[in-house]
């Protein structure tokens, strides 16, 4: 096997593909890249989970196979000078890799160890712009739950119906929703549970262009392909909660407000709010004004920004992360608050009746002595 390939490429492909490679394992090459020499030169990392290929182009030689420890390789990679770089493997998995006045000989695997990336059995697609697929994601997937106990939430859920694509997270404490139309469909109405791991590195390949991500998807398993660049992740299997049902569908008080200035506030009441002093922020909206506070043992912080609209004293908390995430994910400078009582649900939308997003955050018991 020898190949040769400039550098810029090559450490881009490796630096994707790594993402899927298993940190640690005891398969020793799930640890690995699979390098491919053939036409191109194809760089695949699997987990069992995620599995991501890379292709670039390069000056083939000779054909051949190799698994390549991901780290180390990535490192030296990285390292070697802004030129060609040139790489033989013999027949003892040796590797000799060149570059400049650099040269590195290490031991690779046989690429009959590597597991094969699981084979998307084609049932339809999806078209979506880089940076839509990739702002959707960025502003969904912080809701995702890390709770094993229920496998179908560490996913988001992906619906597609007459040409929009909706995708929902949920954790049990907030929902986040975004809906954009697709840029093509070869289908009316699907939907389909993507884990938040696979949607995490899709939105670091994915780029702010308007060039077209394909999603497929298979009877159990999704592909990105992104470029030169294909993502495949297991479906998550199971019941997704009922999201319409949990939203509530009216409001005794709706405000308005600067996004940003929401933001400013609660972040200075939240500088004295850790991990270690933990503390709601206890959100009072009056007349044309939001009051905000908290208390813990470092002392006391309140903060006012003007709204519009009158909450007529109602009073609410929040967990301060919950409510900023969801606040900074929201794509619009204002947002509308929709609330009823100091215990149930605030559902944040867009202020222009426009439908592409939509937030719910439980609030948290307050206490006498908080904020």
């Amino acid at each position: 096997m020898k190949f040769s390939c400039e550098k810029s490429v090559f450490v881009s492909a490796i630096s994707v593909a790594s993402r899927a490679a298993a940190a640690k394992s005891a398969v020793q090459s799930l640890e690995g890249l699979l390098i491919e020499a053939g036409t191109d030169l194809v760089i695949s990392g699997y987990d069992l989970k995620t599995g991501i290929r890379a292709t670039v182009p390069a000056d083939v030689t000779e054909s051949g196979a190799i698994v390549i420890n991901a780290k180390l390789f990535g490192d030296i990679i990285r390292k070697l000078p802004d030129d060609i770089v040139y790489i033989s493997v013999d027949d003892r998995f040796m590797i000799d890799i060149k570059c400049g006045m650099s040269q590195f000989s290490i031991m690779g695997m046989s690429a009959e160890e590597y597991p094969d990336l699981p084979v998307v059995d084609y049932q339809n697609s999806v078209y979506m712009k880089e940076q839509d697929i990739k702002a959707m994601i960025s502003q969904t997937n912080f809701a995702v739950s890390d709770n094993e106990a229920r496998p179908i939430h560490t996913g988001a859920l992906f619906e597609v119906d007459n040409g929009i694509l909706t995708i929902v997270a949920v954790d049990g404490y907030r929902l986040a929703l975004r809906r954009e139309r697709v840029a093509k469909t070869e289908v009316g109405k699907v939907d389909f549970v993507v884990p938040g791991t696979a949607l995490a590195e899709v939105e670091r390949i994915a780029s702010d262009s308007e060039d077209l991500v394909k999603i497929t998807l298979g009877s159990k398993h999704i592909m990105f392909t992104i470029g030169s660049t294909m993502l495949i992740s297991r479906r998550l299997e199971g019941e997704f909660l009922n999201y319409r049902n949990s939203i509530p569908q009216a409001s005794k008080y709706s405000i308005e407000a600067d996004k940003r200035a929401v933001i400013d506030s609660i972040e200075r009441v939240s500088l004295i709010i850790s991990d270690k002093f933990k503390s709601p922020v206890r959100c009072v909206f009056d007349d044309g004004v939001l009051k905000v506070s908290t208390a813990t043992t470092l002392g006391r912080a309140t903060d006012e920004c003007p709204v519009d609209g009158d909450g007529e004293g109602l009073e609410i908390g929040f967990n301060n992360r919950y409510i900023l995430e969801a606040l900074k994910a929201a794509p619009a400078d204002s947002v509308r608050m929709q609330l009823s009582t100091g215990v149930s649900p605030c559902v944040l939308v867009p202020t222009n009746d426009n439908k592409n997003f939509l937030y719910m955050i439980l609030p948290v018991r307050l206490r006498a002595n908080e904020g």
